[in-house]
């Protein structure tokens, strides 16, 4: 076992009192937010002035092959410093390691660090927000192979993550394929230019909307008993993550008939923050007696005037997020919205047979979407088995 700072050149992090930004210019500050593993991205950088970046980079200096670590907030995510990328500089939030090339390979180390990521959790200190020091990341303990078993190792790693990338853009391009058909089918909501008649949401539905279950933490369990209970972060993107992952409660008889969702139900998230009120999700693949939450509302959508994909699909779209804002009560870091405001949604109505049509794109893809996330499973499980075997 070797320590981390005796096999790289320097370790340090950012500027602790980052300049002031200027418009734009081509020297950027970076922070953690910008650190993914294997991926720097450029998203919002804090633009500097020449002067302000000669002064940061005096500091790290930062070079194609470095590493770059978040030790603030999110701690462990590492990347390496492409030679694309130049005239940057970080934050306190991110630190810069600059490996022994002649002892450790720095594919090998991002790697390394990258699986040390729940020892630097629990390592981290600080109240508000966590962090962890130059000190701590310089005294951690590496096993260092030599250099020829390093470079194979990050090779079948790059493999299996370069699978596990291109799994994911299948599924970011089969997203892309069904928005480009309901834009094609039906037209940007926002401009309607098939002039499909607008009507409310409260005139088309056969179950109004409802708001959920309140219940102390003091009801919910972890002994299998109870029903599970649909919370604000049990759903996404217009569907439900995973039922099985739900948490559990007791219920009474009663709450449970009040507050049960049944299938082809509309849960839409009535109080949260601004970014994330209204959002919406089906109700598909019950596996038992399931309730919701307070924080969000259910209704149930005339199935003789909608198809519930369309329904849906239209309820997740930037028209109707606009309306939700124009609507929105804020407060201090949240919003919401009431059930007048969610009947009085306007919404348009194309031919059934129409909806029926894009229904049946969005299932097919839905199954072509299951298959690549299963390999995208396995692919993540054989990632971390083979990072257990390497690192331990």
């Amino acid at each position: 076992m070797v320590r981390l700072g005796d096999i790289c050149i320097q370790i340090t992090d950012g500027s602790h009192n980052p300049p002031t930004g200027v418009g734009e210019s081509k020297y950027l500050m970076l922070s953690s937010k910008n650190i993914d593993d294997d991926c720097i991205t450029l998203n919002d950088p804090r633009y500097l002035s020449k002067d302000a970046f000669d002064t940061e980079n005096k500091r790290t200096n930062i070079e194609a092959n470095d590493l770059l670590m978040t030790i603030v907030g999110t701690i462990g995510r590492v990347a390496i410093v492409p030679n694309r990328l130049t005239n940057i500089c970080v934050q306190r939030s991110v630190a810069v390691l600059k490996p022994k090339s002649d002892i450790v390979y720095n594919r090998f180390l991002m790697y390394y660090l990258q699986n040390m990521r729940p020892h630097l959790e629990q390592e981290s200190r600080g109240v508000a927000q966590k962090g962890i020091y130059l000190k701590q990341i310089g005294n951690l303990a590496i096993s260092l192979p030599p250099l020829d078993e390093q470079r194979k190792i990050a090779a079948v790693l790059d493999k299996v993550s370069d699978l596990i990338a291109k799994r994911r853009q299948q599924l970011d391009k089969l997203d892309e394929l069904v928005k480009a058909r309901f834009v094609e089918m039906f037209g940007d909501p926002v401009v309607n230019p098939y002039r499909f008649p607008m009507v409310k949401l409260g005139s088309v539905l056969t179950v109004e909307p409802q708001n959920g279950l309140y219940k102390p933490q003091s009801d919910y369990v972890v002994d299998g008993s109870g029903i599970p209970i649909l919370r604000i972060d049990g759903f996404y993107n217009g569907k439900v993550t995973d039922f099985q992952k739900l948490k559990r409660l007791l219920c009474s008889d009663e709450e449970i008939q009040k507050f049960l969702l049944h299938e082809n139900d509309i849960v839409i998230n009535r109080v949260n923050s601004i970014e994330y009120l209204g959002k919406c999700g089906l109700i598909q693949g019950l596996l038992e007696e399931t309730v919701y939450e307070s924080n969000m509302m259910r209704l149930h959508i005339d199935e003789s005037k909608f198809n519930v994909y369309y329904i849906v699909y239209l309820l997740c779209s930037q028209f109707i997020y606009n309306q939700i804002l124009g609507k929105a009560k804020k407060s201090v870091n949240q919003a919401s919205i009431n059930q007048k405001d969610v009947q009085g949604l306007m919404v348009y109505i194309p031919a059934l047979t129409l909806q029926n049509q894009f229904a049946a794109l969005v299932e097919q893809t839905e199954k072509t979407k299951a298959t690549v996330s299963r390999s995208l499973e396995k692919l993540e499980t054989l990632k971390k088995a083979l990072m257990q075997k390497y690192f331990g």
